[in-house]
């Protein structure tokens, strides 16, 4: 079993992932730390993540331990991931370490959730169950200032609003795997919902598959 969970950034997907493979007893991959972990290797050289050849070198020579680390969910690096994934080989890299989890989870799981941009119409265009979380700009951009501000008091509302804006574009815009919903997607605005409103509305969703399909 495969459940993907697409979505723009701060839509609430990395959270309902999480959430979901917990209650079903499954793998769980967070598809865009490869991305993240990729960009900041590049970052962690001085390199421009835009550059080709050194995001192809980091995610040729990307481990598993570069997937942890408070860093991968800073800014910078997010906006570093934004870039590295336009980069087609990149994505390429990847791709077979997101299937290969996806059809075959570790420690013996019975299934898996990933969440990302592109998991039901590139990674796993065969998942029987996907998701499409939306929101509108202005909430994620509310909901990640609140999460920085946390961390970092000076952090500034206006500037995290026009990072996602810019991330957006790059990621709806680019040639290979743009970020769109799969046809056969739930659609899940989240904007006046909570997480515990989305989660039950997930579940029910995925209860009223697999009976169907028992």
């Amino acid at each position: 079993m495969i459940i993907a969970i697409d979505g723009p950034a701060a839509s609430g997907k990395g959270t309902l992932a999480r959430r979901v493979a917990d209650a079903m007893g499954y793998a769980y991959l967070d598809t865009g730390l490869l991305y993240r972990a990729t960009g900041a290797k590049v970052l962690a050289l001085g390199l421009d993540p835009s550059n080709d050849d050194a995001a192809i070198t980091a995610a040729e020579k990307l481990v598993s331990g570069d997937l942890d680390g408070e860093e991968l969910r800073s800014e910078e690096v997010g906006s570093a991931a934004s870039k590295v994934a336009a980069i087609p080989k990149v994505r390429a890299v990847l791709l077979d370490f997101q299937r290969d989890l996806a059809r075959t989870p570790p420690a013996g799981k019975r299934g898996a959730v990933l969440d990302g941009r592109d998991i039901g119409t590139v990674v796993c265009p065969e998942a029987p169950i996907k998701f499409y979380l939306t929101a509108s700009v202005e909430e994620r951009a509310n909901r990640r200032f609140k999460q920085l501000q946390e961390k970092n008091p000076a952090a500034i509302y206006e500037r995290v609003l026009k990072e996602l804006e810019e991330r957006d574009a790059r990621d709806s815009a680019r040639d290979v795997a743009p970020l769109k919903m799969a046809s056969d997607a739930i659609h899940i605005d989240t904007d006046r919902l909570n997480a515990d409103a989305v989660f039950n509305a997930v579940m029910a969703h995925i209860r009223t598959h697999m009976g169907e399909n028992d």
